[in-house]
C-alpha cells in the first residue's frame, strides 16, 4: 500500500521525538536533509572524511615510528660497506675521522732529521685580534701552530690537549703529498710523465668510454680532466662528494662511476675523482700499495719524526683515501714543507726532482689553465713566488722561498675564513722576510 503525501506528514507529526530522530535517519534521503536543514542535520554523523585523513595520519606517523629506528640501526651496522650509512651515522666530515675510518700505518725511519728550535719569534696577532697570538690561535679553534724559518722552529704551540706527537688529518693536505708520489715515481721511471694518458695504467677506463684515452695525468693533477663533480650537502646522503669521501670501495668507484662531462685541459673544476685515479695509477705503477710506496720513497728519506698514517675506505678494500685521510703529526707537516722550500732535497737526500718541485708550485698557466692552481699545489698570486697545501677546516702547509719560511696551521675548524688565514701567513712571512 502507497501512503497518500499527507498521510505520511500525519504520521510523523505524531511520531514521538525518538522516532521521529529514527525516521529521520532511515528514511529521509540526502536531498530531504539539506531542504530540512537543522532538523535533520542536527542528527548527521561527523563527516566520514574527516575521519579518513585522521586514520591515515596516524597510520603515517606509526610507520615512521617504526621505518626510522629500524634505517638508522641498518646504517649503524653498515658503516663498514656502505657510503649512504656512513653519511647518516658520521654525518658531516670532522677532525674524528681519522679515528673512524681504518687506516694503514706509514712508517717513519729511526733517525728523525734535524729540525732544531730557534730563538722564538714575537709574532704578532692579525690586526683587529689583539696583541696575543696565543689567544687568536685558541679563539679560531687551532691545534697547532708552527713557524719554521732558516730550518728552524722559532714558533710552536699546540692547543685544545694536541701534543707535539699527536696525529692531525689533512682532509685535502693530502692531494699534496699524493702529487709528490706521482713526481717520484716520474723520477724513478715507473710512471712515464705527466702527458702520459690515464688508460695507459688503466686500461679499462676505455674500455667504458674512449674518450678517457684523452686525459692525462697532467689533466687529473692540475683539475682539469673535464670529468663530473656534482656536490650535494647533507642531510641528503648521496652525491660525488660524500660518495668519494664516504666510499667504502674507492676504486670501483673510480672506475666505474666516473663520466666525462667537458674536453679534458679545459675548464679548472676542483674534483676528487682525480686523486682517485691518480692513486690507481700508481698503485699498478709501483706495485705496492700507496702508503708503503710513501713510507719508502719519501716518510723515511724525510727523516719523519713520527709514524703517520693513511686512512682507508674500508677493511675489505683498503684503498687509501687518496682525496685526504693522511694523518700526520704537524712537525712532520713541516718537514715536508721544508722538502719544497728546499727544492726537493732535505735531510741531505735528493728525494723528488727540482723539476717537479717548480712543475707542481710555479703560477704558470702556460702549461696549466689556472695560476692559482697548479699539480695539487695552490698559489698565493699575492705573493706568486709563494705556495701551499690547503685542507677542510683550515689545515694548511704555507711555504715561502723569500722569507726562507714555512708555516704549518692545523685545526678543527677554520676559526676565520680561508682568506683572513692566507693574510695572516702572508704578514707573517712579509715580516720575516723584510718586505715593508
Amino acid at each position: 500500500m502507497v501512503m497518500h503525501p499527507r498521510s505520511r506528514r500525519s504520521a510523523r507529526e505524531s511520531m514521538s521525538p525518538a522516532e521521529h530522530a529514527v525516521y529521520s535517519r532511515r528514511v529521509i534521503g540526502p536531498s530531504d536533509r539539506a531542504a530540512h536543514g537543522g532538523d535533520v542535520m542536527s542528527n548527521a554523523r561527523p563527516p566520514t572524511r574527516r575521519r579518513r585523513w585522521l586514520r591515515r595520519t596516524l597510520v603515517v606517523l606509526a610507520a615512521l615510528v617504526l621505518v626510522v629506528p629500524i634505517l638508522y640501526g641498518w646504517a649503524w651496522l653498515s658503516t663498514d660497506r656502505s657510503s649512504i650509512a656512513r653519511a647518516m651515522i658520521w654525518t658531516e666530515a670532522d677532525v674524528g675521522d681519522r679515528l673512524r675510518f681504518p687506516a694503514r700505518p706509514i712508517r717513519a725511519g729511526e733517525d728523525p732529521s734535524p729540525l732544531p728550535a730557534g730563538a722564538e719569534l714575537d709574532l704578532p696577532a692579525p690586526a683587529g685580534e689583539g696583541p696575543d697570538l696565543d689567544g687568536f690561535l685558541r679563539r679560531t679553534d687551532t691545534s697547532a701552530f708552527l713557524v719554521v724559518q732558516d730550518d728552524r722552529l722559532v714558533y710552536e704551540r699546540y692547543f685544545d690537549g694536541a701534543e707535539r706527537r699527536t696525529p692531525q688529518t689533512s682532509f685535502s693536505v693530502a692531494k699534496s703529498f699524493l702529487s709528490t708520489l706521482v713526481g717520484i715515481a716520474i723520477d724513478e721511471g715507473s710512471i712515464g710523465g705527466l702527458d702520459d694518458p690515464v688508460t695507459e695504467y688503466v686500461p679499462e677506463l676505455a674500455e667504458r668510454d674512449p674518450r678517457f684515452e684523452r686525459i692525462t695525468l697532467r689533466d687529473l693533477l692540475s683539475m682539469t680532466s673535464g670529468l663530473r663533480y656534482v656536490e650535494q650537502d647533507l642531510p641528503l646522503p648521496w652525491g660525488d662528494d660524500i660518495d668519494t669521501y664516504y666510499g667504502t670501495d674507492l676504486r670501483d668507484l673510480a672506475l666505474s662511476e666516473t663520466e666525462i662531462v667537458a674536453p679534458p685541459g679545459g675548464d679548472w673544476l676542483y674534483n676528487n675523482y682525480n686523486p682517485l685515479l691518480l692513486g690507481l695509477v700508481l698503485e699498478r705503477a709501483t706495485g705496492t700499495t700507496v702508503s708503503d710506496f710513501m713510507a719508502t720513497r719519501l716518510w723515511q728519506p724525510l727523516g719523519a719524526e713520527f709514524d703517520a698514517s693513511w686512512s682507508l675506505d674500508s677493511e675489505a678494500s683498503g684503498f687509501e683515501k687518496m682525496e685526504s685521510g693522511l694523518n700526520v703529526a704537524p712537525v712532520d707537516y713541516a718537514r715536508f714543507g721544508e722538502l719544497f722550500l728546499h727544492g726537493g732535497e732535505w735531510n741531505g737526500n735528493r728525494i723528488v726532482s727540482e723539476e717537479w718541485v717548480r712543475s707542481a708550485t710555479d703560477a704558470d698557466a702556460t702549461t696549466d689553465p689556472a695560476g692559482f692552481y697548479q699539480l695539487f699545489w695552490w698559489v698565493d698570486t699575492d705573493r706568486p713566488e709563494r705556495f701551499y697545501a690547503l685542507g677542510n677546516f683550515g689545515q694548511y702547509v704555507y711555504v715561502a722561498p723569500d722569507a726562507d719560511a714555512v708555516i704549518v696551521r692545523t685545526g678543527s675548524d677554520w676559526g676565520i675564513e680561508n682568506d683572513a688565514w692566507l693574510e695572516t701567513f702572508r704578514d707573517m712571512a712579509d715580516r720575516l722576510s723584510g718586505t715593508p
